[in-house]
């Protein structure tokens, strides 16, 4: 059988119904508040026996930071794909990021260590790798990260994520880690990517000339399959389709939405008085700043994640990213 923590989220939801499609026994780890509907709409998206395919899930109440929860979880279990982790930029969230990222990997590989299970995936992020020296724009697995720069919160405890399942390796287990750039895909409106769509819809007007990159949840799920059936072991691997401007990002979904897109182009400084004034709006009318200083900065970063070591290792091609905005935005809610 197989273990996935964090089935409830975007990438756990579609990697649940991957292994469920292809006949595989999974056990999905969760909180008892944790709302399982979500996966039951994501199967729906892609499959008539949606209803079958999400009662064959094993659900098991279990807590990342319960080491005896998940020694129970994975009794049984020959292979584990670690999917949970919390992703926010908020400076509030520093302790919550350390006590799931952190400490929730350092107990489940621990536990994968004592049941002795064949192999172990964990999903790690862009936001994990080093960035590139002065004058270069691209990142490629081997950019090394220097804990003297300015990192978030979140970034850290990514990176801190990782030196655990590396000290795992170094004691024995068998693991691959990919590092996905934005995820794009249906299911989970209201977080991550998906609140790119919601700020184009509630009418954007500016846009920025930042560069990231983009990846389907489809591909981060099929490329962790295909890494798991394979030979390869105890690497990392960048999980990116396209390096894509934001202006590009946010036309595009304009465009697919039928909306108008943003015309006015934001500088530096118009960002930096921008997540000021939410911050103020945050500490005098109680309201959520939705737009935080690390959101201002990386707007006008340009980095290139570089997907050629997963490209060669598998022979992979990815879904080009309009496909994955088309695709995605087809299920879209729009209100």
């Amino acid at each position: 059988m197989i273990l996935v923590t964090g089935g409830t989220g975007l990438v756990g939801s579609h990697l649940l119904f991957d292994l469920l499609s292809k006949g595989n026994k999974v056990r999905a780890l969760k909180r008892k508040s944790s709302n399982t509907e979500l996966v039951r709409t994501t199967f729906a998206f892609y499959s008539q026996n949606a209803d079958e395919l999400f009662e064959a899930i094993e659900w098991f109440d279990g807590d990342m930071l319960d080491p005896f929860s998940l020694e129970d979880a994975l009794v049984g279990m020959k292979d584990v794909y670690h999917c949970a982790a919390l992703v926010s930029f908020k400076k509030e969230d520093g302790k919550n990021l350390q006590d799931i990222n952190v400490e929730g990997t350092y107990n489940i590989v621990n536990a994968c260590l004592d049941a002795n299970i064949r192999k172990f995936c964990m999903v790690s992020s862009i936001a994990a790798l080093g960035s590139p020296e002065e004058g270069a724009n691209t990142v490629s697995e081997k950019t090394p990260w220097i804990p003297e720069e300015k990192r978030s919160n979140y970034s850290s405890s990514k990176f801190k994520s990782e030196l655990e399942v590396w000290r795992g390796i170094e004691e024995g287990l068998n693991a691959v880690i990919v590092n996905p750039s934005i995820i794009l895909g249906p299911g989970q409106w209201d977080k991550g990517s998906s609140l790119l769509f919601k700020t184009v819809t509630k009418g954007l007007k500016y846009y920025t000339k930042g560069i990231t990159g983009y990846v389907d949840v489809r591909d981060v799920s099929r490329s962790m399959i295909e890494l798991m059936s394979s030979e390869i072991r105890n690497e990392r691997f960048i999980l990116n389709s396209e390096n894509c401007t934001f202006e590009f990002v946010f036309k595009t979904i304009a465009k697919n939405l039928g909306l108008p897109g943003p015309t006015k182009y934001a500088s530096r400084k118009m960002t930096e008085i921008a997540w000021r004034l939410a911050y103020l709006k945050k500490v005098f009318l109680f309201r959520s700043a939705g737009f935080t200083k690390e959101n201002a900065r990386s707007a006008h970063h340009i980095k290139h994640y570089n997907n050629q070591k997963i490209k060669e290792a598998l022979g992979f091609e990815f879904i080009p990213v309009e496909k994955s905005f088309e695709d995605t935005l087809r299920h879209y809610p729009i209100k």
